[in-house]
């Protein structure tokens, strides 16, 4: 595994790759740019590319220290791979297709070194080529509702705000966005990371509740800022990422959810899934049709694996109810109530 002439830091800005050689050409300046620190090292996680992105990573950047993983892992995989050899307090997980703020890192540095029950925290995620909107993949900070739909504030479904410093008020949120988490690099590899079942989509969401569920904090903070391009991976519209999100959703609630309302949540959760299945069906989306269909059949097919997975879990179940859960249906608020911003719901 090559190094770089940085030694390590106190905080790891890691940024997983598999084939996006352009993007790391593109937003690597600014990243190596607005992180420079003597505490802060950058490092690129390979995923197994064959694009020329190592090759382009050790001649151009030379700075940057290459960890090379011997195929594609995933997001999940990559991620716990890569941690595992950083000696770092803090470690952020960035994609690939962000432009950070400058002085984007002291303010969660600061949160963090603030209070140890803080296990990660997520800057304001805005967009890269509207900057004055939200961007959908984290906003300003991670929630979800009861029967399990995750939504930001700033962002609801395909409804984006601008952002108008409405949300400039640092505090708890339920998720942060793997496009941009710090995290306690030993509180990470000790709760074993994120789940590779999950490969892509979710698995930062399924960490977060885990560590909420074990008493840590999840913080927004939005005095730091960074900008995503997004749908750098998979498209919006993808069958593949359709498959991902629903079984992986319905992954992350068999995980978590407290037993008082286990049974009733994913009794629900399935049927609503159904609905959409069906919607994609009257829409002639048979590709996205298919994959809630094959979402479904995998998670049933992996009920054994879960139910063993859910009983060491429960173990370390510290905390159940958290705040930053949405008592209501976002889906039923949202369509039928027209609330189509966070600032319309009631906690």
């Amino acid at each position: 595994m090559p190094e770089s002439n940085l030694k390590p830091g106190k905080t790891a800005v890691v940024i997983l790759n598999w084939n996006t050689c352009d993007l790391l050409k593109r937003f690597l300046p600014p990243v190596i740019k607005n992180s420079q620190h003597p505490d802060v090292e950058v490092v690129v996680a390979d995923n197994g590319s064959t694009d020329g992105s190592t090759e382009m990573i050790k001649k151009e950047f030379p700075e940057v220290r290459l960890i090379e993983l011997d195929r594609n892992y995933g997001f999940a995989g990559g991620y716990n791979l890569a941690l595992e050899s950083i000696d770092a307090e803090y470690s952020v997980l960035l994609n690939s297709d962000v432009e950070p703020a400058i002085n984007w890192l002291p303010p969660m540095i600061q949160l963090m070194n603030s209070n140890p029950e803080i296990a990660a925290c997520v800057p304001k995620i805005k967009a890269l080529d509207q900057r004055e909107k939200f961007e959908y993949a984290g906003a300003a900070g991670g929630f979800i509702d009861k029967w399990g739909y995750i939504f930001c504030r700033g962002r609801i479904f395909d409804n984006i705000e601008e952002d108008h410093h409405q949300y400039d008020t640092p505090g708890q949120i339920f998720w942060g966005s793997g496009a941009a988490l710090m995290v306690r690099t030993n509180l990470f590899n000790e709760s074993q990371g994120l789940d590779n079942d999950f490969f892509a989509h979710m698995e930062e969401i399924d960490w977060c509740w885990r560590m909420k569920n074990q008493g840590h904090h999840i913080w927004y903070v939005p005095e730091s800022e960074i900008y995503h391009l997004g749908g750098g991976t998979l498209n919006v519209i993808s069958p593949r990422k359709t498959y991902l999100n629903f079984r992986n959703n319905l992954f992350m609630l068999h995980r978590n959810l407290p037993a008082t309302y286990f049974r009733r949540t994913l009794l629900i959760r399935l049927l609503l899934d159904g609905v959409a299945a069906f919607k994609f069906l009257l829409s002639a989306e048979w590709n996205n049709f298919t994959a809630v269909f094959k979402a479904h059949k995998d998670y049933f097919k992996s009920l054994n694996h879960l139910k063993t997975e859910r009983a060491s879990l429960v173990k370390k179940i510290k905390k159940e109810d958290h705040a930053e859960i949405y008592g209501g249906s976002i889906v039923f608020d949202f369509f039928l109530k027209g609330k189509r911003k966070f600032s319309d719901l009631k906690f």
